[in-house]
């Protein structure tokens, strides 16, 4: 995971379910890092987009070598293969935010969709818009209007990219509700979305 340095990202840091799941490289380290040895690059929206837009042929490359991109948040730069800026959705009433799975898929089974659109009793904390999509994504998820808010992109790289409209989807491990499901369902994906990539490629 890239850390933004943000104070809102510091939590993540010490949460004991992540330590033994990820490593965490600054984000302005990026440019000298070794991403080889990884299998995912979670990159949440608290980064800094500008300083990827100036290294954006790091996360290609990293793409490229057949991993997995998750990144969770609104774009407005153009650093993300296949990746368009965030439209903000328009509001009349809270269930304009209501989300729909557009199609089963193992990251959100079993997960409830009020859960994902109300959090506390308030609509909107799960998605407020929607990325227009690459040719040939595979939508998961969708608002009300039919806006796509989660996609994986498996052709604008060698690589696999999950692109979602809200928060850090690994962030949702609470056993409160069914989005606890997410952030484990998510880990299993990514390492079998990672070991399905590499086969591909000794097989080409």
């Amino acid at each position: 995971m890239l850390d933004s340095g943000c104070c809102f990202g510091e939590a993540r840091l010490s949460d004991p379910n992540f330590q033994d799941l990820m490593d965490f490289i600054d984000i302005y380290d990026l440019p000298d890092h070794d991403l080889s040895p990884y299998k995912c690059l979670v990159i949440t929206g608290l980064i800094d987009q500008e300083f990827l837009y100036r290294h954006k042929e790091k996360i290609r490359e990293f793409l490229d070598m057949r991993k997995v991109l998750v990144f969770g948040g609104n774009l407005f730069l153009d650093w993300l293969p296949g990746g368009s800026s965030f439209v903000p959705k328009t509001i009349r009433n809270h269930n304009d935010y209501d989300v729909s799975i557009t199609k089963p898929h193992p990251i959100f089974e079993g997960v409830k969709t009020e859960d994902m659109t109300y959090n506390k009793g308030v609509a909107g904390f799960f998605a407020r818009g929607h990325h227009p999509l690459p040719e040939g994504a595979e939508v998961l998820l969708n608002l009300p209007g039919g806006e796509p808010i989660t996609y994986i992109d498996r052709h604008s790289t060698n690589g696999t990219i999950l692109v979602h409209a809200g928060g850090d989807l690994f962030g949702y491990n609470s056993p409160v509700k069914s989005t606890g499901r997410i952030a484990f369902q998510l880990t299993q994906w990514v390492r079998d979305e990672y070991s399905q990539l590499q086969e591909r490629g000794v097989q080409v």
